[in-house]
């Protein structure tokens, strides 16, 4: 981590500290409420469960120091990224979003934007340095990309975008706020799936908006009021918990990728090794410069679809899962969920396993055998 970073994360440990009473516990307290005693309404902290609650508060107090901004949590990544396009965008509107990002944020345009009189533009996150930005309201960026790891820069855009009249959205969920901040680099909003990474544990969906603007903010915390889409008191509490490791597990997690992403660009076998962190590869320059180092996952190919899903079975140490940024390294096949890409490219999330354990039994699993 960066000196910011670590600045950020030692507040984020002692962030309670300040309000606690004598005797009150150091760990925020799962409330439940939804109803709040209101003799009247003027001075309330909270008034109803829909409004916001006191294990909310936590949380959004957690992601709003690592941001250095304003928060609102919602129930999961796709809340969060709906609450801030809808909060840019009305009918008649256009919009840019990566081709090649999270296949759901492309849904959401296709089934949901388009359908309300929204203009969709889909372009290759790689291209999007140079595209028109003319006409358009907002930005939308994913960086580094999902699944395919291209990195772009963050300020060029914004600089580009804010000339031509639009705003841009970052999604940040494969850095987490630790390793990248878009919002540092001009971005309008920050959008993020903190299932992933924060929670850490796979055991809690959860999302946040972040943005500087008050008046953007205040319009997106009253489109979570009037549409409901709030996050649960459990699974605010456990993001919570999770955060609290956060920068310990990132920093074995990303460790372990540089090294494993290394080693897996010397196996005939793999092709296509996308890793930003790994000189050579066509995004390190700009990583290097926004982010913190080259994260935790690494993209590659092998042979055939059949070679991908033999692999994936044979290693101990890979959880086949849809997710990433847990605790346990997890492996996919991502074509079969319609990306862009090669039959055979696997996206690996690198977990928290020692790192030679786990590059041992990833390097018997790969076709070769050859660790």
């Amino acid at each position: 981590m960066d000196e910011i970073a670590k600045a950020r994360m030692a507040q984020v440990l002692h962030h309670r500290k300040a309000g606690l009473g004598v005797g009150e516990p150091v760990v925020p307290v799962i409330s439940v409420a939804t109803t709040f005693h209101l003799p009247e309404v003027q001075g309330a902290a909270h008034v109803y469960g829909r409004s916001g609650q006191p294990t909310w508060d936590a949380v959004e107090a957690q992601l709003a120091i690592l941001e250095a901004a304003e928060v609102v949590a919602f129930p999961s990544g796709m809340a969060a990224i709906s609450a801030a396009l809808t909060a840019c965008l009305r009918a008649g509107a256009k919009v840019m979003i990566p081709s090649d990002g999270y296949y759901v944020t492309r849904l959401l345009g296709r089934d949901f934007l388009a359908v309300y009189g929204v203009q969709v533009v889909e372009v290759p996150t790689a291209e999007m340095p140079e595209a028109d930005f003319t006409g358009f309201d907002v930005i939308y960026v994913e960086t580094p990309s999902n699944p395919g790891l291209d990195v772009i820069d963050i300020a060029a855009v914004v600089a580009r975008a804010h000339a031509a009249g639009a705003k841009v959205i970052a999604d940040n969920t494969t850095m987490t706020p630790l390793l990248q901040r878009p919002l540092d680099l001009g971005a309008d909003l920050v959008v993020a799936a903190d299932t992933k990474a924060p929670a850490g544990h796979s055991d809690a969906l959860f999302g946040h908006v972040a943005g500087r603007d008050a008046n953007l903010m205040a319009r997106i915390r009253e489109g979570r009021r009037q549409s409901g889409s709030v996050p649960g008191p459990f699974e605010a509490y456990l993001v919570h918990r999770g955060i609290e490791t956060l920068e310990l597990r990132l920093a074995r997690m990303c460790s372990s990728a540089a090294v494993i992403a290394e080693r897996l660009a010397g196996r005939p076998a793999v092709r296509g090794l996308r890793y930003p962190g790994r000189a050579g590869d066509p995004s390190h320059a700009v990583a290097m410069r926004q982010m913190v180092n080259g994260g935790f996952l690494i993209g590659f190919e092998l042979a055939d679809e059949a070679e991908a899903e033999a692999f994936l079975a044979a290693c101990p140490l890979i959880e086949q899962a849809t997710s990433f940024g847990g605790v346990h390294t997890a492996g996919e096949r991502r074509a079969r969920w319609g990306d862009a890409v090669a039959p055979g490219f696997i996206r690996l999330s690198v977990g928290i396993e020692p790192t030679e354990v786990l590059w041992a039994a990833i390097a018997a699993a790969l076709p070769g055998r050859k660790a």
